[in-house]
């Protein structure tokens, strides 16, 4: 039986492209996400045609119970879940205070913090009776800094962070490795970056910042060093890690 990774959050960009490194690599991929059947469906169809083995689960993790009995159905029908990519984006768009309603600012804390809650509750149990187990989750600048447009999004990954390092502080010495990754720029994704500045803005930014120029963040980058990540020996392990183009200005000095 292969070794399991279960990505939370599997669209076009870092989320597909992660599960894709980690099928390739020899693990039953589970990839899940919110919306776009078909667009799933053919992840997993590249995943197989590759040589990999996959699995994708259309769900909504804000729903109560979803996120808990997807772990337990994976375990039981494909087997432990060694690494879990929680990889679920809390960003409803940059906005001032008063153009922030309570409805996103507690849509980004159920997606950022709430379901990751629930993610560990569930998963934790079960990797701490194994003794071994790797929970990857993907971050963003805002966990970091405070903008005056991001008064949810910034506060749900602040929590985020938060809360991995507390569960890290907890399971580390029981053999589970956590990982805060930090996003610290912008990714060449379409279904990320490319829908908040549409296709034409987004191909214009491609062409004077991407590509050849190596100025937006690749996903395929991203997903090596997840993967690293993964394989890390505990005696060196990372908790908190960020990523950024070469090109770009880092979060402390912005």
């Amino acid at each position: 039986m292969k070794p399991v990774c279960l990505v939370l959050g599997a669209g076009a960009g870092i989320g597909g492209t992660v599960a894709a490194k980690f099928a390739a690599e020899g693990y039953h991929a589970c990839l899940c996400r919110r919306s776009d059947q078909a667009g799933l469906d053919q992840m997993v169809k590249n995943i197989e045609e590759e040589g990999g083995t996959a699995s994708g689960y259309l769900i909504n993790a804000i729903e109560e119970n979803v996120l808990e009995e997807l772990i337990i159905s994976i375990e039981k029908d494909h087997g432990p879940i060694e690494v879990l990519v929680y990889n679920l984006g809390a960003q409803s768009g940059m906005k001032l205070l008063q153009e922030t309603s309570i409805k996103e600012f507690e849509w980004a804390w159920r997606i950022a913090d709430l379901g990751l809650f629930r993610v560990a509750k569930t998963l934790m149990p079960l990797m701490e009776q194994r003794g071994s187990g790797t929970l990857l989750v993907t971050s963003a600048t805002a966990a970091m800094r405070g903008n005056k447009n991001q008064h949810s999004h910034a506060t749900a990954m602040g929590g985020r962070r938060m809360l991995c390092q507390t569960l890290n502080a907890e399971f580390a010495p029981k053999g589970i490795h956590v990982a805060h990754i930090v996003i610290d720029g912008m990714v060449d994704a379409p279904d990320t970056l490319g829908k908040m500045l549409g296709e034409e803005v987004f191909q214009q930014l491609r062409e004077s910042r991407g590509m050849e120029h190596d100025g937006l963040i690749l996903p395929e980058k991203i997903a090596d060093t997840y993967f690293h990540l993964a394989k890390q020996h505990r005696s060196a392990w990372t908790h908190e890690i960020d990523l950024r183009a070469f090109s770009d200005v880092a979060w402390w000095n912005s």
